[in-house]
């Protein structure tokens, strides 16, 4: 391994040994090595004999506003909350469209639209699930892997860990080994990180190149929290209600995760208001029998784990409120025996006859016997194995026959080594990563990082994974889903890609695998195209598909909840229809029957002929009176100023040319208000310069 002070001396190492073809892996998201990319993309810039082609996913840069008003809100916002963050030069080029001819940049999954109509990124997509990334970057000839990493100790030990982003790579390089291809492994320390464990941990010389310059450590980058909106949080309140105890669960990015968890911890904490908000929107098991059949509505005695390809911070609260709490341990055998409730996680001399039962270990203990026993807690972690006798911590020495030990001397008293959470990645707000570097290392070590293969496929080690993801729970988005079942998730039906499969099909198809699993699709029923004109997202059929319909299972809007497996077509349909929006539930029916999906009798039930959203605003303005339901649930980045500014924003941005035209008339004569001034202050606008200022202050005046 060699150790630079500066990416432009790592670079010169990189290209001296591979030469001027550099194939680039980079993890999405978080874990790239900023410096080092922007040091190579710059000398491929110069020398247009070095052929660069960069293949990552989730591409992250400090955001920029588009329009005037954007600017002015989105500028002072992100140098507060990104700071010295730098941003990626190549992607800077790409947005522009001015990718110099020798440089080629692949991507597995967009930033969500981020690239829409772009046609440089929308040529060089790559579509592949999540588990298929490896082999893919394989094939496109990867020769050098490249990776953010943070440094730390373990038993005296100097060790790397991959933090976030250990997802693709552990896979990746051991592929490119099994290859015997020359290759490089590239990284740069940013202390910045939190230190990881599990597959995340790597020994010094996993990598060839090292950049190691605290001056160069820059922050994590950290989006923020965006608000939960009401149609939101009742989709998320529809969800808790499929959540079983003694189960686990994945949870996607974004609001919806956010209003899911809130509906966990309502219920939680608050279980008998959760029952009566229920009542409140009508969401019971005599309109959705999934409820009664998958679901549940009580407390977490025992608890959920985590199986998730991204770690969203989402799970740091329900860690935080006893929720996610229930450890698993990489062991067929020790978690076979805890769910056949044989052994329990605190024991005492009992549990070597549990595992003499078994003929997991002999009466006579040999090494390998010790080494698992000590792995898992059942020995005390003091005792040391010796010229096959066990040496206490006194030094006494004794033969580790277990008929004639003093067993209460040597046991331990509780299974170490479990976890809350498996995860490939993480990315989430600053306080996000405070909370996991701020966790004392045993706890830290429950959040247990993993290889993507691990986490979103039961390939290689499903007989462990059967028995630790008992009553799953796979909860992800989709953008539209059609009558026949079938979702879509990643692009539109003109080709443009919006984001990417990433783990969503993976997921989808383990919930058909494992026996009390299932698949649950959240959905906004409508979504505002451009124009102001309402949409529905629930088609009678759609050109692009991530989900088929053979693999439908749970689908749930803000009207509530449709259990499609094992339905006929009828059933489908007429499930769907009873969560879609009923501004398009006619036209829906219509077509149906007409396709032959639906027959010419179908009548909807009336409990479902009020699906507008005047009829959840009523309660959920009670609710939020009485401190319920707040737009921001865990905390966010923005100011309360920039807050009220960013609904005076959409607002406008929700109005066509002719209706700003007409508003800026009726208001352009107006004072300002003073309640006002604030706001226009932060936007640069209380005291405008010249007529461009004028024309947004009153703009923004009237919207606000």
């Amino acid at each position: 391994m060699k150790r630079f002070s500066f990416p432009e001396e790592a670079v010169e190492q990189l290209i001296k040994r591979l030469g001027p073809e550099i194939v680039l892996a980079a993890p999405l998201g978080a874990g790239k090595a900023n410096h080092i990319l922007n040091a190579l993309y710059q000398r491929a810039k110069e020398d247009p004999l070095i052929k660069l082609t960069i293949l990552t996913a989730l591409t992250l840069q400090k955001p920029k506003g588009k329009s005037f008003l954007e600017q002015q809100f989105i500028e002072p916002f992100s140098e507060r909350v990104f700071g010295a963050y730098p941003n990626l030069l190549f992607e800077e080029d790409r947005l522009k469209d001015c990718l110099p001819a020798n440089v080629q940049v692949i991507e597995f999954y967009f930033r969500a639209g981020q690239f829409k109509n772009h046609g440089y990124a929308q040529r060089n997509y790559l579509s592949s699930n999540y588990t298929h990334v490896a082999r893919d970057c394989v094939a496109h000839g990867v020769n050098v892997v490249c990776q953010q990493v943070c440094e730390g100790e373990i038993e005296g030990q100097t060790v790397y860990s991959l933090s976030c982003n250990p997802d693709t790579s552990r896979d990746l390089v051991d592929l490119l080994r099994q290859s015997q291809r020359p290759f490089v492994t590239i990284a740069q320390v940013n202390q910045d990180l939190p230190f990881m464990y599990g597959e995340a941990v790597v020994s010094q010389d996993y990598f060839d190149i090292v950049v190691d310059n605290r001056n160069l450590d820059f922050p994590v980058f950290a989006p923020p929290k965006l608000s939960v909106s009401d149609a939101d949080y009742l989709i998320g309140l529809h969800s808790s209600t499929l959540i079983r105890d003694d189960g686990e669960i994945q949870i996607g990015i974004g609001s919806l995760g956010d209003a899911l968890t809130y509906g966990l911890c309502l219920r939680q904490k608050h279980n008998q208001k959760y029952q009566e908000i229920l009542t409140d929107f009508n969401i019971s098991a005599e309109h959705f029998p999934v409820i009664e059949n998958a679901g549940a509505l009580g407390l977490f005695e025992k608890g959920l784990f985590a199986s998730t390809e991204m770690l969203v911070d989402c799970f740091s609260e329900l860690y935080r409120e006893n929720i996610l709490k229930k450890k698993v341990y990489d062991s067929v055998l020790i978690q076979r025996l805890l769910n056949q409730g044989k052994i329990t996680e605190e024991f005492g001399p009992e549990i070597f006859k549990a595992l003499l039962d078994e003929r997991a270990i002999g009466v006579e203990l040999s090494e390998r016997d010790f080494y698992f026993l000590q792995e898992f807690g059942i020995l005390r972690a003091d005792i040391k194995w010796e010229s096959g006798q066990l040496v206490m911590e006194d030094g006494v020495t004794l033969k580790p026959d277990l008929s004639k030990l003093d067993l209460g001397r040597v046991v331990g008293h509780r299974l170490r080594n479990g976890a809350v959470a498996h995860c490939g990645f993480f990315l989430g707000p600053r306080a996000f990563y405070d909370f996991l570097k701020e966790l004392p290392i045993e706890e830290r070590k429950l959040f247990r990082m993993k290889r993507i293969s691990q986490v979103n496929q039961l390939y290689g080690h499903e007989e462990v994974d059967r028995l630790q993801r008992i009553n799953g729970r796979f909860l992800n988005t989709c953008m539209k889903v059609t009558l026949n079942g079938s979702a879509c998730s990643d692009a539109l039906e003109d080709g443009n890609q919006i984001s990417g499969v990433g783990g969503q099909y993976n997921f989808v198809a383990m919930a058909h695998e494992l026996p009390d699993a299932r698949s649950i699709l959240q959905l906004r029923s409508t979504r505002l195209a451009s124009g102001g004109r309402l949409e529905s997202n629930i088609l009678f059929n759609y050109g692009n598909c991530t989900i088929p319909r053979h693999l439908r299972d749970i689908v749930v809007t803000e009207y509530g909840i449709a259990d499609l497996r094992g339905k006929t077509d009828e059933e489908v349909a007429g499930q769907l229809i009873q969560i879609a929006d009923s501004r398009f539930q006619s036209e829906l029916i219509r077509t149906a029957i007409k396709a032959h999906k639906l027959p010419k009798n179908f009548q909807l039930a009336d409990r479902f002929r009020n699906n507008f959203p005047q009829s959840y605003a009523k309660p959920m303005k009670t609710l939020k009176s009485e401190g319920y339901f707040p737009a921001f649930p865990f905390g966010t980045d923005f100011t309360e100023v920039e807050i009220k500014l960013g609904r005076a924003l959409k607002s406008l941005k929700r109005r066509s040319k002719a209706q700003l035209g007409l508003g800026l008339l009726g208001s352009f004569f107006k004072p300002i208000k003073s309640q006002n001034l604030e706001c226009l202050a932060r936007m640069g606008l209380d005291r405008p310069q010249n007529l461009k200022d004028r024309v947004f202050q009153k703009l923004l005046n009237a919207s606000l």
